[in-house]
C-alpha cells in the first residue's frame, strides 16, 4: 500500500510541478461585425503574448514603447492574421489588416489590430480558423463575438478547440451557456493559481489542527463536513465579485488582483505549514474567494457581452469553475484521507506540498510585483 501511495503521491507533484512552471493562460478577443457581404473586425491580443515569438522590446529595457511597436506593425500583422481563416459556404473571406491601435485591458496594453474582409456573398454562416501562438502556448484562447443585424454568435478558439462554424443568425443561449461552462472547467485546470489555492485548502483536510501542529482525524464525516464549508464559501464568495466585475460594477486592476491571489495562496500554505487559524477556515475561503473572483472575471470583461449574453455565460462559467473544483477534489481528497495515517504521507504531502506551493507563491509575488513597479 505504501509504494502505490508514494507512486501517487509523486505523480501528483509532478503535476504541480508542472503546473508551476507553466504561465498564466493567454485570451485574445476578436470582434466582428457583419455588413452585407463585408466583415469589419477587431482582433485585441497582449503585447506581452506577441513580445515572446517576436521580440518587439528592442532595446531589452523590458519596456515596450510606441516606436517600437509602430516599426514592427508589419510584422504584427503578418503574424497574427497568417494565423487566421474566415470563410463563408466554403470560400475564404480574405482578411486586409488594418491600423494598429494600442488598448489596455485589465490585465495589460493590448494590440488592437484593426481589419476588413470581403466574402463573396452576404454570409449566412462564418467559419473561422483559429491558430494564433498554437505552436508555443498551448494554453492560449480566442474569445470570439460575432453580431450580425443585432444577433450575436460566440465562439472560444484554442489548440484544443481551433475551428468553429456560427450560425450568423445568433448562437442559442443553451449553446452560450454549454461554451463557458466548458471554458470555466478549463479555466480551474490551466488556470494553476486558483488550483493551487484550492489544494492548498485541501491538503490539511484529513488532519485536525492541535496545538501547532497536525493530526489525522478518526472518522471521514468531519472531513466531509470541513470540506463543504470551505469550498461551499470560497465559491459564494468568488462568485460574487465574478458577477460584480463582470457587469463592470466594481474594478480592481488585473495586476493587483494576481498579486493579491499569489497572497491568498501563500498564506493558505504557510497556514499549513504552522497552523496559526485553526477554526472557522471557512471564513478564509471565503476571503480569499472574494480576490480570486476577479481574477475569473478578466475571462469574461472584455469580451463586452450583451446584459443577456453576459448573464448567460456569467451562469455557464461559474457552474464550469465549480465543476472544476469538484474534480480536484475528487482527486486529491481520497488519497490525502486513506494515507492520512502514514507520517512519511503528512511529512511529503501536507508539509512538502505546502512548502512547493509557498515558494511558487512567493516567486509570483516577486514577479507581479516587479511588474507594477515598472
Amino acid at each position: 500500500m505504501k509504494i502505490g501511495a508514494k507512486i501517487l503521491l509523486t505523480c501528483w507533484l509532478l503535476c504541480l510541478s508542472s503546473q508551476a512552471l507553466a504561465h498564466k493562460p493567454s485570451d485574445s478577443y476578436l470582434a466582428i461585425s457583419v455588413d452585407g457581404a463585408d466583415l469589419h473586425g477587431r482582433w485585441d491580443v497582449a503585447l506581452r503574448d506577441l513580445d515572446n515569438p517576436l521580440v518587439l522590446d528592442s532595446n531589452g529595457d523590458g519596456k515596450l514603447t510606441w516606436g517600437e511597436l509602430k516599426r514592427r506593425q508589419a510584422d504584427i500583422a503578418h503574424y497574427a492574421f497568417s494565423r487566421i481563416t474566415l470563410a463563408s459556404d466554403g470560400q475564404n473571406c480574405p482578411i486586409q489588416p488594418g491600423e494598429m491601435l494600442i488598448d489596455h485591458h485589465t490585465d495589460g496594453a493590448y494590440a488592437v489590430l484593426m481589419f476588413n474582409a470581403k466574402c463573396a456573398l452576404q454570409p449566412a454562416r462564418l467559419a473561422i480558423d483559429y491558430h494564433l501562438f498554437a505552436d508555443i502556448d498551448t494554453l492560449h484562447k480566442g474569445l470570439v463575438s460575432v453580431v450580425n443585424d443585432g444577433a450575436i454568435a460566440t465562439a472560444i478558439l484554442g489548440l484544443d478547440h481551433p475551428q468553429e462554424t456560427l450560425d450568423l443568425h445568433g448562437k442559442p443561449l443553451a449553446n452560450v451557456f454549454i461554451d463557458f461552462m466548458l471554458e470555466g472547467m478549463g479555466h480551474i485546470w490551466r488556470g494553476f493559481d486558483h488550483a493551487l489555492f484550492l489544494i492548498a485548502l485541501l491538503l490539511p483536510a484529513s488532519w485536525v489542527a492541535r496545538g501547532r501542529s497536525w493530526q489525522a482525524v478518526a472518522s471521514p464525516r468531519p472531513v466531509v463536513l470541513e470540506l463543504l464549508r470551505i469550498v461551499t464559501a470560497f465559491t459564494a464568495a468568488h462568485a460574487i465579485t465574478l458577477t460584480l466585475a463582470a457587469f463592470h460594477l466594481i474594478s480592481v486592476p488585473a495586476v493587483l488582483v494576481e498579486i493579491g491571489i499569489a497572497v491568498t495562496i501563500l498564506l493558505a500554505a504557510l497556514n499549513n505549514i504552522y497552523p496559526l487559524v485553526q477554526r472557522r477556515l471557512w471564513l478564509i475561503a471565503f476571503a480569499f474567494g472574494l480576490i480570486h473572483g476577479f481574477g475569473f472575471a478578466n475571462v469574461l470583461i472584455d469580451m463586452a457581452l450583451p446584459p443577456l449574453h453576459l448573464a448567460v455565460a456569467l451562469a455557464g462559467f461559474n457552474l464550469g469553475v465549480e465543476a472544476g473544483q469538484l474534480g480536484i477534489v475528487l482527486l486529491l481528497l481520497p488519497v490525502l484521507y486513506l494515507y492520512r495515517q502514514e507520517h512519511w504521507f503528512k511529512l511529503a504531502a501536507l508539509y512538502g506540498g505546502s512548502a512547493a506551493i509557498s515558494v511558487f507563491a512567493v516567486s509570483w509575488i516577486v514577479e507581479r510585483c516587479a511588474i507594477l513597479s515598472v
